[in-house]
């Protein structure tokens, strides 16, 4: 196979490397489409055909979310040929012009940019609107060279010089290239398997390359810990949206690069659905946006000022599969994120990076993390200077060869126990296998979980299963009073925002549910943003904490009993010190009067996320609560 053709042709393509030795080449037409449900997977025949999309960010309004709609196409090649070149073959074949860049830059300054990462931890962090955003700036330049040999030209050079990347990549259509090293699979669903890499926490190489000793001190932050746990929390709800048995944690591994590493867990479950509704479900991820996702996307939408194009969207490339079962999906997906990757539309590249804002983020650091993400992609084209020592290490080659092979990091044993202790910090729940039997201590009850906009909800639901209940989730917006009176148990969720916000609709109505189940002294569990409003109603002072608790691990006394839990909030209830109660319920609170948990007549409530991985004992103290409730 020739690749010289595709610089003069003017057919679409896509050149996908997904393993050390092989290049894909996939031709065939173009097909832009307005809906996941749309992307056609089959012809008019009935039969089965392979399609790679773009899927845009703007995607998101299909899940309701908000977002800056640049009218982007959910673009499709629709394969005709695939062909697997070797790579070396491709490497020979590939053009190794230097690309050059005209007015170089980001559109956004340093200084702006910090500035918007301190008004992201003060207005919304700090507000209760969520535990982690990611706010882009662009890398921009102009370019006078031939699209198709510029994407030709990029790709190899990513072929040449990063490493460690999920897929490598450079996707051609009319009027747009995409070029790009993803470190990061998004979701893949093969044989019913759904996998998904939350990868977060990001160690700039220092001059000469990344060492045992410089790495260990990024190892030790407790931001970057804290950061990624806080992304597999929200994929996990995503898993449990999707995977009957919720999703299983195994890791954490590196992900080493040419200029950066970064930390990632996997997770794993069994799904039968459609993989067009799988990645529907789990439009996109929380590296790439922040959490809970719904107000996530508002967040962006009001610290960005222009839509992100493909920037944290997917690549999803839809493969039938050889051999199918009655009820089973007819095609596998392979997803990665849409980042570190280049864009070039008539004539001018874009570079879009991000970093994960958190409540004890440093404006200035996250600045450096964005020049480092840009970094790994600028210098492998050859865009900005490359660190040849870190390439060649102690040896002297030519800078256009590929980086001679160099240990991994994580077979150091110090680095290797560094990674495993993390894990003596998590929920074994979600450590281990998840399957469902229907058995349980509350076996043939039922609960309603109330969303108020965070699916946690989702892994709650999972939790509850795992106890015997049947599960149904309701939306705040569309839950009824049937619904509420025909459960032997209501949930309400937890959500972003201030709980004494009585403008908020959302506010309103989780206020009407609680006293709704209250007023009927039916069983109730109240969990974060809906412990509050439980709280408030029993008058006790809410007020927003010196320092937000997003995605802090503490160990708190529960009526009694101590309990590991993770927390996810701005605002607290709060009493008087040494108050053990208040009218009917007994309060579990803090020596400074903070209250974590309160139980009364037919209801119990909790502060922390008893369903997140932070939680050590959230199943037991779940199984607490809930047979209190249900007393």
């Amino acid at each position: 196979m020739n690749l010289h053709h595709l610089v003069a042709s003017d057919a679409p393509f896509a050149l996908i490397a997904r393993d050390p030795d092989s290049v894909e080449l996939l031709t065939g037409d173009i097909v832009d489409v307005e809906l996941l449900a749309d992307i056609p997977l089959k012809d008019t025949s009935g039969a089965a055909r392979e399609v790679l999309a773009l899927v845009p960010y703007r995607q998101v309004r299909e899940r309701g979310f908000v977002c800056h709609d640049d009218g982007a196409p959910l673009r499709c090649l629709v394969v005709s040929e695939h062909v697997r070149i070797p790579r070396d073959e491709a490497l020979a074949q590939l053009p190794t012009e230097r690309i050059p860049l005209v007015d170089a830059g980001f559109d956004i300054a340093d200084e702006e940019y910090a500035q918007i990462v301190r008004r992201v931890i003060a207005d919304e962090i700090g507000q209760g609107e969520g535990a982690n955003f990611v706010i882009r700036r662009d890398f921009t330049a102009e370019v006078d060279a031939d699209p198709r040999l510029a994407a030709l030209a990029w790709f190899r050079a990513l072929l040449t010089h990063e490493r460690g990347a999920y897929w490598t990549f450079a996707v051609v259509t009319p009027g747009h290239v995409a070029v790009g090293a993803s470190p990061e699979a998004h979701v893949s669903a093969r044989d019913g398997v759904v996998t998904m890499n939350p990868i977060s926490g990001t160690f700039r190489h220092p001059a000469g390359g990344a060492t045992a000793a410089t790495l260990t001190e990024f190892l030790e932050s407790t931001k970057e810990t804290e950061e990624l746990f806080m992304v597999v929390d929200e994929e996990l709800k995503m898993m449990s949206a999707v995977c009957s048995d919720g999703g299983r944690i195994t890791g954490p591994h590196l992900k080493e690069m040419s200029r950066l590493t970064h930390t990632e867990y996997m997770l794993r479950g069994r799904s039968r659905l459609d993989p067009r509704d799988i990645l529907r479900e789990t439009m996109f991820a929380p590296t790439v946006t922040g959490s809970p996702m719904q107000n996530a996307c508002t967040v962006i939408a009001r610290h960005e000022a222009s839509p992100r194009g493909y920037y944290s969207g997917v690549a999803a490339l839809f493969t039938p599969r050889v051999t199918l079962a009655a009820d089973e999906p007819t095609h596998d997906l392979d997803a990665p994120i849409l980042i570190r990757t280049a864009y070039l539309v008539d004539g001018r590249l874009r570079v879009p990076v991000g970093a994960t804002l958190v409540r004890h983020s440093d404006p200035y650091g996250e600045v450096g993390e964005t020049h480092g993400k840009a970094a790994g992609v600028l210098g492998a084209i050859g865009a900005v200077p490359r660190d040849m020592v870190s390439e060649a290490r102690t040896a002297a080659i030519d800078e256009d060869a590929p980086a001679p092979p160099t240990a991994p990091l994580a077979d150091d044993p110090d680095i290797a126990r560094l990674l495993a202790s993390r894990n003596a910090r998590l929920a074994a729940f979600w450590l281990n296998p998840q399957d469902v039997d229907g058995s349980g201590p509350f076996a043939g009850r039922t609960a309603l979980v109330v969303d108020a906009e965070d699916r946690f909800t989702t892994m709650l639901a999972h939790q509850l299963r795992h106890l015997g209940l049947q599960v149904e989730i309701a939306p705040w917006a569309q839950v009824t009073a049937e619904q509420l009176d025909a459960a032997d148990l209501v949930v309400c969720g937890p959500g972003p925002g201030d709980p004494r916000d009585t403008t908020s609709p959302r506010i309103r109505r989780m206020q009407e549910v609680v006293a709704h189940r209250r007023d009927a002294e039916a069983p109730l569990l109240a969990v974060c943003l809906s412990h509050q409003i439980l709280a408030d109603r029993l008058g006790i002072e809410l007020a927003p904490l010196d320092a937000p608790h997003q995605g802090l691990q503490k160990t708190v006394d529960v009526f009694g009993t101590p309990a590991s839990i993770g927390f996810y909030n701005t605002f607290t209830a709060r009493v008087a010190p040494g108050t053990t109660r208040v009218g009917d319920a007994e309060v579990s609170a803090d020596a400074a009067g903070d209250v974590y948990a309160l139980r009364g007549h037919r209801f119990a409530s909790v502060q922390g996320h008893l369903e997140s991985i932070l939680s050590r004992d959230g199943m037991d103290t779940l199984e607490r609560l809930v047979a209190h409730a249900l007393a």
